[in-house]
């Protein structure tokens, strides 16, 4: 990983060396430990650690905080190439991962949270910024279809060897946290070894970079963050606390969902090669206003669990949309923007991500479908924000706001 290959001339390496096969294998690296310890960790800390409601939220308070440090990225690539920081981050998180279950208390869990965290943010952070740098922009939508796909697929069969095995081999926490972590360090190692570093043609700016023409991705960047943390953090807990899935139940769920990731990502990238960021991004948010009300409906009317499991698949195949913000982003930003921005970007993301599962965590002793009704209204405040996006966004016409044939320089 010492040689270093300018962009353009990486289509001459093998296929095994080429940055969408890095990007690809990253993408499947990930998952292998975040998938896991998300299907879990319900079961785990209930089991381990007999959270509740409100622990269960001050846990996801504070798997945020290093996503809301998102912005210390930029003083790290001042000294460490982004494609180093990705693979350092990934390892972090499949170390983290993987002794996971060493610490069955309150303490122990928030702590080696906190480090996973760590490295799953930054690496996403740095993840969204190659990707952005390194995709054309006329197939960046198809491309991130395949990938969200690909991390699918990696979760998919991580799920699958939980539900057959679990109960079958009576499986510990212990044994699937160091498998999954451990793979992902292998997979890890091996992007170390065999990939060189590849140099985008424009350099980034290496600092922080907050600029008024943003100023909509940005607001749905924050409205984004606030409102998948309620899905995140309450929906699988739901599905325990109230219907009482084991843990095979709830990995079976996510297996289901996965393979609608797998089938429909691909098809949701073209849509929004074909029909523009505006359009799926309003249709996603529309979605999810409906699916958040009928959440609170399973309390309010006491629907069963086959529609809460319904709608917890459904709601996954609306986030697979979100890949629009990202390809609009790409669309609007100036080329060395996009490092920096990157880094603001999931700051601004994970803004209300600190503070809001913690205080949601008390809402919802007392009432939990008016959790759901403050995430329907949050998504149509984004359907309202997304209205704004133009069909052809472009550097100059970032919003709706603007005329629409004034091309003003970018900043």
């Amino acid at each position: 990983m010492t040689r270093i290959v300018p962009l353009g001339q990486a289509r001459d390496l093998p296929i095994w060396q080429r940055p969408v096969t890095l990007l690809f294998l990253m993408a499947i690296a990930m998952p292998l430990s975040f998938a896991t310890w998300s299907a879990l960790l319900n079961n785990f800390v209930i089991e381990a650690a007999e959270f509740d409601g409100s622990d269960i939220g001050w846990l996801h308070s504070v798997r945020e905080i290093p996503g809301f440090l998102a912005v210390g990225v930029i003083a790290v690539i001042v000294f460490m190439r982004e494609q180093v920081l990705a693979l350092v981050s990934l390892t972090l998180l499949g170390a983290a991962t993987a002794v996971t279950a060493w610490f069955p208390s309150l303490g122990g869990i928030l702590t080696i949270t906190m480090l996973s965290s760590i490295g799953f943010h930054y690496y996403e952070t740095v993840n969204q910024s190659l990707t952005l740098q390194w995709l054309p922009k006329d197939r960046a939508p198809q491309i991130l279809g395949w990938m969200l796909a690909a991390a699918s697929a990696s979760a998919l069969v991580a799920y699958g060897v939980i539900v057959m095995t679990w109960e079958s081999l009576d499986l510990s926490y212990n044994t699937v946290y160091m498998a999954s972590g451990g793979l992902t360090i292998l997979i890890t190692l091996y992007c170390a070894i065999a990939m060189p570093q590849f140099e985008a043609p424009e350099p980034q700016i290496k600092r922080f970079v907050l600029r008024k023409r943003y100023w909509l991705y940005y607001a749905l960047q924050f409205m984004s963050g606030a409102r998948r943390q309620i899905f995140v953090v309450f929906a699988g807990f739901m599905m325990v606390e109230r219907f009482g899935f084991e843990v095979h139940e709830v990995t079976g769920l996510m297996l289901v969902t996965l393979v609608a990731n797998i089938v429909c990502a691909p098809l949701l990238g073209r849509a929004v090669h074909r029909f523009g960021e505006r359009s799926a991004l309003v249709f996603e948010y529309a979605g999810l206003v409906v699916v958040f009300l009928a959440y609170g409906g399973v309390y309010w009317f006491g629907w069963g669990v086959v529609l809460a499991a319904a709608l917890y698949v459904v709601d996954h195949l609306f986030f697979a949309l979100a890949l629009a913000l990202k390809t609009y982003f790409q669309k609007i930003a100036s080329p060395g923007d996009i490092a920096p921005t990157a880094a603001v970007a999931f700051t601004i993301n994970h803004i209300a991500a600190v503070f809001l599962p913690a205080l949601l965590g008390y809402l919802w002793l007392v009432s939990p479908q008016a959790v759901f009704a403050l995430a329907a209204g949050m998504a149509g405040t984004s359907l309202a924000l997304a209205l704004l996006i133009p069909r052809h966004p472009a550097p100059g016409h970032e919003t709706r706001l603007q005329p629409l044939l004034a091309v003003a320089p970018a900043e």
